[in-house]
């Protein structure tokens, strides 16, 4: 028996509508606040113009929609919308970020989250959103760099060998699909070469504990993201074995770099 084709690079997280408001509810609960300091140090306020690019199920574009009222608006756009609360001046708008259309010009602020690692045509989308700022605007790039991850504290040797053998297979099988499993760290030098200036970047880890929202997230993988994990060569027992190791009260892992980098768009000459 033939096996199906395996979904496009974009739509990795896409196919399983089952899964997907868990996925963003975890995404949330683990990234917001750290996201939400970053933009808050951009100035948005009042009457700024914002673009909320690959929005899921629009926390941080609802964050922003209140931040900027009653005379500023926010755009949030996703292939599938998620959803997004109904908050005054926000916009929400089916948009395939590769394909359709963006104003130029437009936005005072444009931020996306883990977006542009997913995507094979990164750099042009990058390019897209530059030019979707006004002149001085700020773009805000969340991005990971997953190339390590390691297990600090398991119950044995066995327990920290599986999390290895999880981790590897994730970055394989993302990898195998367009992903750019460490564009995080290489986020601040694209948005240079894409005319940027002005560029911070600042990186963050945590300790994972059963209870955080990024090893609940990887827990959650197993099952969203099950079919990919077997074709990368892991088993269902060991998938099962997966998530009792990260529910164990013991178990601790670094987690992912997350970079957060923002960048301006020079103002033009007058």
């Amino acid at each position: 028996m033939s096996r199906a084709a395996p979904p496009p690079p974009s739509r990795i997280f896409g196919e399983r509508d089952e899964h997907n408001a868990e996925q963003h509810r975890l995404l949330s609960l683990a990234y917001d606040p750290f996201t939400i300091e970053r933009l808050a140090r951009t100035g948005v306020g009042p009457g700024w113009r914002c673009l909320e690019a690959g929005a899921g199920n629009g926390t941080v574009a609802a964050w922003l929609a209140r931040r900027v009222a009653p005379t500023g608006g926010v755009t949030a756009t996703d292939v599938r919308p998620c959803g997004v609360p109904a908050v005054p001046g926000l916009d929400v708008v089916r948009h395939d970020i590769v394909r359709d259309p963006l104003p130029e010009g437009e936005f005072d602020l444009v931020h996306a989250r883990l977006l542009l690692r997913l995507l094979p045509e990164r750099r042009a989308v990058l390019d897209r959103l530059v030019r979707a700022l006004k002149p001085g605007g700020v773009l805000q790039i969340d991005e990971f760099d997953a190339t390590c991850a390691p297990s600090l504290c398991a119950p044995d040797l066995a327990a920290h060998e599986l999390y290895r053998t999880l981790i590897a297979a994730k970055n394989r099988l993302m990898a195998g699909r367009g992903v750019d499993v460490a564009w995080g760290r290489g986020a601040a030098g694209a948005m240079h070469q894409a005319g940027l200036v002005d560029i911070s970047s600042h990186r963050r880890l945590e300790l994972w504990t059963a209870r955080s929202p990024g090893l609940r997230l990887l827990a959650h993988h197993t099952r969203h993201l099950r079919d990919e994990f077997v074709r990368a060569g892991m088993s269902d027992r060991q998938l099962a074995d997966v998530r009792a190791l990260l529910s164990h009260p013991g178990f601790r892992a670094c987690s992912y770099a997350l970079y957060s980098v923002q960048g301006h768009r020079p103002e033009e000459a007058r």
